[in-house]
């Protein structure tokens, strides 16, 4: 896998073995860790008043994105793209 860029849509497969798809709405590294804030499509594309969820998304490898699943890490990568986001 290349760097993960906005943009860039990429598939999961839910416990329900559904896909769906997920856009990259921003990157950052925290603690020499890649990190990227996703969000469904399907909500990004629906034109409504309803926030948006995102999520996080870990950068394991050159190969595989994972959800963050230790809360301390949640809480300091949530941080961080908060405080971005305010710059």
């Amino acid at each position: 896998m290349e760097k993960i860029e906005v943009g860039d849509i990429f598939t999961l497969i839910d416990e329900n073995d559904q896909e769906q798809e997920i856009e990259v709405l921003g990157t950052l590294s925290v603690d020499g860790t890649e990190y990227a804030a996703v969000a469904f499509t399907e909500e990004i594309e629906e034109e409504s008043d309803v926030e948006v969820d995102v999520f996080f998304l870990k950068s394991e490898n050159v190969e595989q994105l994972s959800i963050i699943e230790d809360e301390e890490e949640f809480e300091k990568v949530s941080a961080a793209f908060q405080e971005a986001e305010e710059q």
